[in-house]
């Protein structure tokens, strides 16, 4: 998450905000996120990563890393899923895809 932090504010200029989330207790996150400028949610359930099209994890019982573009109205622009720490949306390439997703407006 420290990538994106780096990139949080290219993408407020963009007019992209960024939001966390994950299964970890409320400790754990806040540690995590003690160096972050956006929110990080802690506690994340198999209900809410269902609200937000994540993938669980049957095997480990937990949320894969899943990244999402959504509206402010929620709908999905662009998506990825991951089942391991290789294949997360690098956060440079999180701006070139906002930026292209804007350009598309």
């Amino acid at each position: 998450m420290g990538g994106f932090e780096k990139q949080r504010e290219v993408l407020a200029e963009l007019g992209v905000s960024i939001v966390a989330g994950c299964v970890d207790s409320e400790e754990k996150t806040a540690e995590v996120a003690a160096d972050l400028g956006f929110p990080v949610a802690w506690g994340m359930t198999r209900e809410m990563g269902g609200q937000v099209g994540a993938w669980w994890d049957e095997g480990r019982d937990f949320i894969q890393p899943s990244e999402f573009f959504l509206t402010g109205s929620g709908e999905v622009l662009a998506s990825t899923y991951s089942s391991s720490p290789v294949g997360r949306m690098d956060p440079e390439d999180a701006v070139i895809l906002a930026k292209f997703l804007i350009s598309k407006r």
